[in-house]
């Protein structure tokens, strides 16, 4: 006998505790994958993304809850992507681009699959010019603040312009784009369709600052999560990723290219 009966509870519970136990999944995948075994990081994130889209269409949800756990899994599917891949076999500055051109590809699929138009994700070609100042002089300052409390080591054995535009063509094109489609594009705005503007921001920032713990510094991950609500305070006030992409790619360009000459340690 085919059971066609779907597992009901109350909405408001039911939202809460689904969306809360995803995050709390996703945050001991990444605790795993940072701070105990990369390979049941690795399975782990596996795992919970096939309980996820498996136990979804067991459950009577609207469609906007739906459509939030839909855009958290694709953290795990990030951690897959990022991990388990047989990067290697690239060149050292070729891994980046194609890591992030792998998540770029992962949204893409999703956002094919669930039919969203570019305009709704924050795609638009307004006040270009004025987002991108703003995302310029937000970003420089996050990228010198985290730079004291990460302190990379510089790439390159001298500070060049070649290096310099070609780390900012990655942060920004690459990661910046990546990282703000994902968590501001998708998880933030489903999470704001749920919840509100307020916990959809809140959310989506802990959960970026949660992805940055494979860092192994509790300054950083406290860092990265603020930086996550001023990115999607960016997202949410201009209704776009113009300015939040260009903050995180020239943020990244300052903590990498720049701050590690001028302040060598």
């Amino acid at each position: 006998m085919i059971i066609q009966d779907k597992i009901a509870v109350p909405s408001k519970t039911r939202s809460v505790v689904l969306i809360g136990l995803i995050f709390l999944g996703i945050t001991f995948c990444e605790w795993v994958f940072a701070y105990q075994n990369v390979s049941y990081g690795i399975i782990l994130a596996l795992l919970l993304a096939l309980i996820i889209y498996l136990v979804l269409p067991l459950l009577k949800i609207g469609q906007p809850v739906t459509d939030c756990a839909e855009s958290l899994v694709l953290i795990p599917l990030y951690i897959l992507l990022t991990a388990s891949l047989p990067w290697f076999f690239l060149s050292q500055e070729l891994v980046l681009p194609a890591v992030y051109a792998a998540i770029l590809a992962l949204c893409a699929w999703h956002i094919y699959r669930k039919n969203i138009s570019l305009s709704d994700i924050g795609f638009n070609g307004n006040h270009i010019a004025k987002y991108v100042l703003t995302g310029v002089l937000v970003g420089a300052p996050l990228g010198a603040i985290e730079y004291l409390i990460i302190t990379p080591v510089a790439a390159f054995p001298t500070f060049e312009i070649k290096y310099l535009a070609r780390d900012f063509a990655y942060m920004v094109l690459f990661v910046g784009l990546g990282e703000e489609l994902l968590f501001r594009g998708l998880v933030q705005r489903d999470m704001t369709k749920v919840f509100g503007q307020e916990w959809g921001l809140i959310g989506a920032s802990l959960m970026f600052g949660i992805m940055h713990l494979t860092w192994r510094s509790i300054p950083e991950l406290g860092f990265t999560s603020v930086a996550g609500l001023v990115f999607g305070y960016l997202y949410q006030k201009t209704r776009g990723l113009t300015a939040p992409i260009i903050a995180h790619g020239v943020g990244n360009t300052i903590l990498v290219a720049v701050m590690p000459y001028l302040l060598p340690r």
